[in-house]
């Protein structure tokens, strides 16, 4: 496969975007936090109330970069294996064979994945970490680029498991999409009154603007990012504050500053510079540690949020010059 040189591959990722607002409207924030996600190798949890078109974000975006895609619903009754595939008998060989599961493919939607048990949330751990699953002690390879972008809605609505810490860590991000403006859903309603169908995105004018290459291209660009002494210790210094927080009962670990860092350093480049700076810090820390805090119950009933305690500890770390 012959790659794109940087600049061309940020061009057609910046693309992605424009792309996809001929589907989705307002919602521009996760779909770049998608994009910096795919850039990382990593995952992301989209959360918001139902009908704001978080599984047609994850299809349009699927659409604009030319990737498999495969939606799974996960709902109470569902198996791991519903997810990761199985043996299956096959009695004119009577030999058994692996059955492939949904988790083959470049972009998995796992659709609500809070309204299934535990068990089967748990499926996605390995695949999610390792790229792989495992069935029979046999590991098999997920294709490449792999990304799970699970959605779920509020813990508030009934029929939710809430999602243990295990797992919330291997999400590098938590994009929450808001209910939009008033401006947005008369834009919304107008596309629909026109003839808009949001189960054809062809017609909506949405084609592939990028691919596997410039994907490729840009992980490698991101690579050679360069990060200062002082950057890496601010990540370090506003990771550590947050175990000290006050309303804080669980911080983040070293596993949310590795993905803090990866997710400044893709918007460090995909803002135009090779290095990276407080700002682009500043930029990534709410939708890469919030899933990562958990608060005291008492800070809870008081209304605190994830988002204020990333806030305040914003304004109170010292930031590099």
């Amino acid at each position: 496969m012959t790659l794109p040189d940087a600049e061309t591959a940020r061009a057609a990722l910046h693309a992605v975007r424009r792309e996809v607002a001929k589907a989705v409207v307002g919602q521009d924030a996760a779909v770049t936090g998608l994009v910096v996600a795919l850039l990382c190798r990593r995952h992301v949890l989209l959360e918001g109330v139902p009908g704001v078109a978080k599984t047609l974000l994850v299809r349009a975006l699927a659409a604009t970069l030319a990737l498999d895609a495969k939606r799974v619903q996960f709902t109470p009754d569902l198996m791991p294996g519903d997810v990761t595939g199985s043996l299956v008998y096959d009695a004119r060989t009577a030999e058994f064979s692996f059955r492939e599961g949904p988790v083959f493919t470049n972009l998995l939607l796992a659709d609500e994945i809070n309204r299934t048990p535990p068990k089967t949330q748990a499926s996605l751990l390995e695949a999610m970490e390792e790229r792989q699953v495992s069935v029979e002690g046999e590991p098999r390879k997920l294709p490449e680029p792999f990304v799970v972008v699970a959605t779920q809605n509020p813990i508030e609505y009934e029929g939710t498991y809430p999602l243990p810490e295990a797992q919330l860590d291997r999400f590098q991000l938590k994009l929450t999409m808001p209910l939009p403006e008033r401006a947005d859903e008369i834009a919304i309603l107008s596309r629909h009154a026109a003839g808009f169908d949001p189960a054809d995105l062809t017609a909506a004018g949405v084609t592939a603007v990028a691919g596997p290459a410039d994907i490729e291209a840009a992980r490698r660009a991101v690579a050679a990012v360069t990060l200062a002494p002082e950057v890496i210790g601010y990540i370090v210094d506003v990771c550590r504050a947050t175990r000290t927080a006050p309303s804080v009962m669980l911080g983040a670990s070293p596993r949310g500053e590795t993905a803090l860092l990866a997710a400044a350093r893709a918007w460090a480049w995909l803002s135009g510079r090779d290095y990276v700076t407080p700002d682009d810090v500043q930029a990534l820390a709410r939708p890469t540690l919030r899933h990562r805090l958990r608060l005291r119950p008492e800070a809870e009933l008081d209304g605190v949020t994830q988002d204020a305690v990333i806030d305040g500890v914003l304004a109170t770390v010292p930031v590099p010059r």
